[in-house]
C-alpha cells in the first residue's frame, strides 16, 4: 500500500508538472523584477468605478492576465480572484474592500486602484450610463439587450462629452468583435466557449467588400467622433479647415489620436469603449487606451506638491493587517522618492517614523525593492501610527520648508490665498454612520483583545467608528449598513479568533434643538480645604447643516480675560456634554465666565458641562432621523406594487424615469423603514429588480413618529 501511494504520487506530480508546461510556458508569465522603477512618463494611475455586479473585479482579473501577470483567469463566482482576497469577499462574491494591484502593458506601469482608493488614482476607467451627476452602470456587451445605441443620446456628462472611438461588430450575445474608428482596424474575437480566454484575436483593416452596414455605421461615427473632438480642440479645428477642408475624413489616425488624447487630459471629454469582460473581448484595447490616452502622473500638477519641489511627498491611502508583517500602509508617491530603511514623518499624527520594508504590490505578490519615485504606489512596512488619509513628508523640516515658500508666495501676491500652518494632501472624506449595535467580547479576559481588533478594523476602514456608551459602558459599533457591520463581526471571529456577541442592530438617529436658550449656572465646591468657586453663562444655537460636532466660540471681551488653560476647560466642558446623545450640530458661544483664584480646570469644566445641559434642556429637543436617497430599476409590470410597498414605508417618490424597457423609481425614505428592503423587493419582483441606498440627510419627525420611538426604545412599546 505504501509503495501503491508513492507511485500515485510520483504520477500526480508528472501530471501536474507536464500540465504546467503545456498549458503554461516558461516565458508566458513575466518576470516581477523586469521594470521596478519606470520613468514617469510610463506610469497610469487609473481606478475602476461602478456598482455592484458591474464587473470591476471580472475586469481587473482579465487585465493581470492578458499582461502575463497570472497563469489563470481568475472567476468572481469560483472565489479565485486576485483582489477578492477575504474570505468573506469569496463567500460572497463581493468586493469589500478595495484592492491595489500593479502590472505592466507595453513598457507602461498600470497601478490600478479599486474604490475607495480610486481617489489617489489620475484618472478612472468608468462603466457606467449618465443620471445627473453620477454613475450607473452601462448594459454591458455580453447581455441580450446590450448595444452601443445606447451610448448615442448621451452627449452631456459631468466632465462634459461623452465620444465614443469604437463600435461593437454585433450585440448581445453575438457580439464578436468591434471597430476602432480611429484607425479602421477591425478587431475580432471567434472564440465562444467557455474555454476561450480571448487571448487570440485578429485585427485587419476594413475592406470596401465588408459588411455594408458596418462601413456605414463606421462612417458615420467616425464623421461625428470627428465633429465632437473639432468642437473641443481649436489647433484640430483649424487642422481640418485648412488642410482636410474638402474630406474630414481623410483625416490621419495620428493627428486623431493626438487630439483626442489632448481633449481627454484637458477634461472636455469622456472616451468611451465597448467590450465584455466576462467573455474575454476587448480587454486588450481597453489597456491600449489606457496608456494612449490617459495622463501621466507628471501631467497632472497637484498645486499643494509643488512647494515639496524635490522632497518626499505622500499619500497613504489604505491600510491592511498582515499577522506576520503587522500594518501595511499603500501610499501614492507624489512627489521625491521613497526609501526602505528611512524615517519618514506624518503631518496629520505630528511624529516620525521608521519604515522598515517598501513592497510593489504586482498582482497577488508583494516584491521587495530599496527605493520608489514620483507617480509609483506602494506598500510599506513599519508605519504603525499611520493611518487612511495620512500626509507623509521625508521629514518636518521638510514640511516646515514647503510651508515657508508657500507662505513667501503668498506674500509676493496681491491675491488672498489660503494660510496653513502645514501642507497637507486632502484625506478621504467619510460619510458618518447610520447603524450602530453594541458588540461584546465572550469573557472579561478578552476585552483587551477586542479592543485591539477593533484598532486595527478602525485603521483599515475609515467608516467604521467605535464608542464608548457613558450610560451602559458598552461599546458600541457603529458602520454604513447591515452587511458592513456583519463584515466586521465575522472578521472578528476569523481574523482575530474572538467569538463576540453583537447586540440588536439600531438605527443611529440623532437630536437638536428647536430654539436657541441661554443658561446660566454657579458651581461653589469646597474640596479639603480649597473652595471652587465658578460661573458660567453661555448660549446655544443649532447649525443648520447636518454636522456631529459643536463649534464652540467666546465673545471677545471673554476671551481677552480668560487664559488658555481656562479657555481648554470651557471646551473640554462644552464637548463633554454634547458628547452625551447623538446630537446634530450644534454652536455654543461662551458669554461670561468667572471664577476665583485657586479654581481648578476640572470644576470649570464640570460648571460648563452643567451650565450646557441645562441650555440644552430651555432650548428642547427635536429628533432626527437618517432619510436615505432610494433608486429602484424595475420593469414597469412590477411598478405598482413596489410604489404601494414604498407608501408603507413612509416613502417620497421623487421622479420615475424610463431606462429602455425598465423604469427607474427614485424617491427617498426612512432608513429605518428599510430592514430586509432586499428580501422584500425580491419577492414583489420575482427577483426582477435592483435598488441603491445612499444617505440623503437627516430629517425631523413628526409627532406622532417620534413617541412611537421614544416608547419602543424607553421599553413602553
Amino acid at each position: 500500500a505504501k509503495r501503491y501511494w508513492q507511485f500515485c504520487i510520483f504520477c500526480n506530480f508528472r501530471l501536474v508538472s507536464y500540465c504546467s508546461q503545456l498549458f503554461f510556458p516558461s516565458d508566458e508569465v513575466k518576470s516581477l523584477r523586469a521594470v521596478v522603477n519606470p520613468d514617469i512618463s510610463k506610469i497610469r494611475n487609473i481606478g475602476i468605478m461602478a456598482h455592484i455586479d458591474a464587473g470591476k473585479t471580472t475586469t481587473t482579473e482579465r487585465m493581470l492576465y492578458f499582461s502575463g501577470y497570472t497563469r489563470a483567469l481568475g472567476d468572481v463566482d469560483d472565489g479565485d480572484t486576485v483582489t477578492d482576497y477575504m474570505a468573506q469577499e469569496r463567500e460572497r462574491g463581493i468586493t469589500i474592500q478595495s484592492a491595489a494591484v500593479t502590472f505592466d502593458w507595453k513598457d507602461h506601469r498600470i497601478n490600478l486602484i479599486d474604490t475607495p482608493g480610486t481617489r489617489v488614482s489620475t484618472q478612472c476607467c468608468i462603466q457606467c450610463r449618465a443620471r445627473d451627476t453620477q454613475c450607473k452602470s452601462l448594459e454591458l456587451m455580453d447581455k441580450p439587450a446590450a448595444s452601443n445605441q445606447l451610448l448615442l443620446p448621451m452627449k452631456r456628462f459631468v466632465l462634459d462629452i461623452w465620444y465614443y472611438f469604437q463600435i461593437p461588430i454585433g450585440s448581445g450575445k453575438s457580439f464578436t468583435g468591434l471597430v476602432d474608428l480611429i484607425t479602421r482596424q477591425k478587431i475580432t474575437w471567434q472564440g465562444s466557449s467557455l474555454a476561450y480566454d480571448g487571448r487570440a484575436f485578429e485585427t485587419s483593416a476594413l475592406q470596401p467588400s465588408d459588411d455594408p452596414d458596418v462601413l456605414q455605421a463606421v462612417s458615420e461615427a467616425r464623421a461625428t467622433l470627428i465633429e465632437q473632438v473639432a468642437d473641443l480642440d481649436d489647433d484640430f479645428a483649424e487642422l481640418l479647415l485648412g488642410q482636410y477642408s474638402e474630406n474630414f475624413d481623410a483625416v490621419p489616425a495620428g493627428k486623431l489620436q493626438e487630439a483626442l488624447r489632448k481633449v481627454t487630459l484637458a477634461r472636455k471629454g469622456v472616451p468611451v469603449l465597448c467590450g465584455t469582460s466576462l467573455k474575454n473581448k476587448g480587454v486588450q484595447p481597453l489597456m491600449d487606451a489606457i496608456t494612449a490616452y490617459l495622463p501621466a502622473p507628471n501631467e497632472r500638477n497637484h498645486d499643494l506638491v509643488r512647494w515639496y519641489k524635490d522632497d518626499l511627498c505622500a499619500l497613504a491611502f489604505k491600510v491592511v493587517h498582515d499577522k506576520q508583517r503587522g500594518p501595511l500602509v499603500f501610499v501614492r508617491i507624489y512627489s521625491g522618492s521613497m526609501k526602505a530603511q528611512s524615517a519618514v514623518y506624518n503631518i496629520n499624527r505630528n511624529g516620525t517614523e521608521r519604515m522598515s520594508r517598501l513592497l510593489l504590490p504586482f498582482a497577488d505578490q508583494h516584491i521587495e525593492i530599496p527605493s520608489l519615485s514620483a507617480g509609483n504606489i506602494a506598500l510599506t512596512v513599519g508605519l504603525k501610527q499611520t493611518v487612511t488619509g495620512d500626509t507623509i513628508v521625508s521629514s518636518k523640516a521638510s514640511a516646515a520648508a514647503a510651508v515657508r515658500r508657500a507662505q513667501k508666495e503668498a506674500e509676493t501676491k496681491s491675491s488672498s490665498q489660503r494660510e496653513s500652518s502645514s501642507l497637507a494632501l486632502a484625506g478621504v472624506e467619510v460619510p458618518e454612520p447610520v447603524f450602530f449595535c453594541s458588540i461584546e467580547p465572550p469573557t472579561l479576559a478578552k476585552q483587551a483583545d477586542l479592543e485591539h481588533a477593533l484598532n486595527c478594523l478602525q485603521r483599515e476602514d475609515p467608516s467604521l467608528k467605535v464608542r464608548t456608551d457613558l450610560d451602559s459602558g458598552q461599546t458600541i459599533l457603529c458602520g454604513m449598513g447591515e452587511l458592513h457591520i456583519e463584515v466586521i463581526h465575522d472578521r472578528i471571529k476569523r481574523e482575530f479568533n474572538i467569538e463576540t456577541h453583537l447586540g440588536p442592530l439600531q438605527v443611529a438617529y440623532r437630536e437638536t434643538i428647536l430654539q436657541s436658550a441661554t443658561a446660566t449656572d454657579t458651581l461653589d465646591r469646597t474640596l479639603g480645604d480649597k473652595r471652587h468657586v465658578v460661573t458660567v453663562e453661555l448660549a446655544v444655537h443649532a447649525l443648520m447643516e447636518s454636522s456631529t460636532s459643536c463649534d464652540v466660540t467666546f465673545e471677545e471681551e471673554v476671551k481677552t480675560q480668560l487664559s488658555a488653560g481656562v479657555r481648554e476647560a470651557v471646551e473640554n466642558g462644552v464637548q463633554s456634554a454634547y458628547l452625551q446623545g447623538n446630537r446634530n450640530g450644534l454652536k455654543t458661544v461662551i458669554q461670561h465666565v468667572s471664577l476665583e483664584s485657586g479654581t481648578s480646570a476640572a470644576m470649570v469644566s464640570a460648571c460648563v458641562s452643567r451650565c450646557m445641559l441645562k441650555a440644552l434642556k430651555l432650548a428642547g429637543g427635536q429628533v432626527l432621523e437618517p432619510v436615505m436617497a432610494l433608486e429602484v430599476t424595475v420593469g414597469e409590470e412590477y411598478l405598482s406594487p413596489v410604489l404601494a410597498d414604498l407608501a408603507q414605508r413612509r416613502g417620497t417618490v421623487c421622479d420615475i424615469q424610463s431606462r429602455q424597457e425598465n423604469k427607474v423609481l427614485l424617491a427617498t425614505v426612512p432608513l429605518a423603514e428599510m430592514m430586509g428592503y432586499s428580501t422584500v423587493l425580491r419577492t414583489l419582483t420575482s427577483g426582477n429588480a435592483t435598488f441603491s441606498l445612499e444617505l440623503s440627510s437627516y430629517e425631523p419627525m413628526n409627532t406622532q413618529d417620534q413617541n412611537i420611538l421614544l416608547n419602543k426604545m424607553a421599553g413602553l412599546a
